[in-house]
């Protein structure tokens, strides 16, 4: 996993946003995000593909429609890496 370019592809304010959206609904078209972030939808496919690249969402085709997934195994990934963090800056200094 490259912990970089997670935590770059999520630190856009749109993408994170995306990345919200996907967690509360699954499998939401690129076209359905142009009604939540205003910007057009080739801006919404950019960041889609940072986001795919980064490995944080799966695509699935559905006829002409592509439908975007959170890819939980790399948000996992992240989250262990941010706690294992947040543990070490927990732990008094000697």
């Amino acid at each position: 996993m490259d912990t970089v370019a997670l935590l770059r592809a999520l630190a856009h304010p749109v993408r994170l946003g995306m990345v919200q959206q996907l967690s509360t609904r699954p499998h939401i078209c690129a076209c359905d995000f142009t009604d939540h972030f205003a910007v057009s939808q080739p801006t919404i496919s950019a960041h889609l593909k940072v986001l795919r690249e980064a490995g944080l969402v799966t695509t699935r085709r559905e006829g002409t429609t592509i439908c975007y997934s959170l890819a939980p195994e790399s948000l996992a990934e992240l989250a262990a890496t941010l706690d294992g963090l947040a543990r070490t800056a927990l732990v008094p200094s000697s």
